[in-house]
Order: C-alpha cells, then sequence, then structure tokens
C-alpha cells in the first residue's frame, strides 16, 4: 500500500501534467458530432478517472442542447465556439445542475457566442484559462499545506502504523473536501443571486 507521502507525490505530478484546450487547437472549421466526440477525447482523456470513462458522448451533447446549455448546431455542424462552451460544461458539470449551468451561461450564450458586436467567446475563453498557471500554482500549494497540517493529526492519541496513517488520510481528504464544500455553497449563491435578480431585469 502506498504510504501518504507517496499519494502526495503521485497527486502533484497528476496535476502538473493537466492542461487545458488551448483555443489554437480547436479547427476553424465546423464538426460533425462524432468529430467533436473524438476530438474532446483526444484532448482531455488527462482529465479521466478510468481509462474506459467517456469525456463526451453523443447523449450527453443532445442533454445540454435539450437543457439550454448549449445553442443548436448548424445543419448538424458545431462550432468552434460550441466546443468552447462544451469545455466550459465539462468542468461545471460535475459540481453544478443543469439548471444552474443554464443559469450561468444565459448572458454568455446571448452576448458572446457568435455575436460579431460583443466580445467574441474566445478572447472570453483565453482571459478565464489565461489564470490557469498561477491557479494551479496555488491548488498546488493549497494541498501540499493541508496535507502537512493534517500529517500532524493524531499525534498525541497513541495510534501508530496503518492505522495513524489511514487516519492522517482521511483527515487530509475531509480537509480538501470541505474546502470544495464550501466553495460549491458559495458558486450556488451566487446563481441563486442571478436567479433572483432576473425578475427585476425584466420590469426595467
Amino acid at each position: 500500500m502506498k504510504t501518504n507521502n507517496e499519494r502526495l507525490r503521485d497527486i502533484l505530478k497528476h496535476l502538473e501534467a493537466l492542461d487545458y484546450i488551448s483555443p489554437e487547437a480547436i479547427p476553424d472549421i465546423d464538426l460533425y458530432m462524432d468529430q467533436v466526440t473524438t476530438f474532446m477525447d483526444e484532448h482531455l482523456k488527462g482529465t479521466k478517472r478510468h481509462p474506459e470513462d467517456k469525456i463526451l458522448t453523443k447523449t450527453m451533447i443532445n442533454n445540454y442542447a435539450k437543457n439550454n446549455l448549449l445553442p443548436a448546431p448548424n445543419k448538424k455542424k458545431y462550432s468552434k465556439e460550441h466546443i468552447l462552451l462544451l469545455v466550459f460544461i465539462y468542468y461545471f458539470k460535475n459540481m453544478l445542475s443543469f439548471h444552474d449551468i443554464e443559469q450561468l451561461f444565459r448572458p454568455i450564450t446571448e452576448k458572446h457566442f457568435n455575436s460579431p458586436e460583443e466580445l467574441p467567446l474566445e478572447e472570453v475563453y483565453r482571459e478565464i484559462f489565461s489564470w490557469t498557471k498561477d491557479g494551479m500554482d496555488r491548488i498546488q500549494k493549497d494541498i501540499v499545506r493541508k496535507y502537512q497540517d493534517t500529517s500532524q493529526a493524531f499525534a498525541d492519541k497513541g495510534l501508530e502504523g496503518e492505522d495513524l496513517e489511514y487516519l492522517r488520510l482521511f483527515a487530509w481528504i475531509c480537509e480538501l473536501s470541505f474546502d470544495v464544500y464550501v466553495k460549491k455553497q458559495v458558486v450556488e449563491q451566487i446563481i441563486d443571486d442571478l436567479r433572483a435578480a432576473e425578475p427585476i431585469k425584466k420590469k426595467k
């Protein structure tokens, strides 16, 4: 069995290998659905938990469109902007409901999707993902800090060996999970605020 130190090293190594899809990597021509799923699978395979996991399927794409997360394709073809939105959806879908993502995306799709008068969606995407390097550095440091804090847990309980190692691992996971829980609460509150403000806007 791995030690907790070995787990930490493996996690940091995995995080260092993660990358985002750059706009330059996305074809400038429209793609059919099969081409979209192949593209996403190739470029995000490093994020899979299990090799057999699917990054994106036809059913998923149809559900995103049905739930107003993704604008309809043009003659069964998906543009570069569709793929940019699919990347955002990929990162949000395990944290937020379709209802929340639709609420969050609505101003983006209305103002920046295929809209020559507004800031192009590609520029929105570039701006947001330009923070990923610094953001990943902060995340890695926070993971290490939480690990160091919890590696001192149960020091005065007279425990040793595998039992102590596992309890410290459990404490580390709890610290990481609580952080995710609180941030998810914050995001959901912001989205609820956006939703609550909509009737006020419509009256103007």
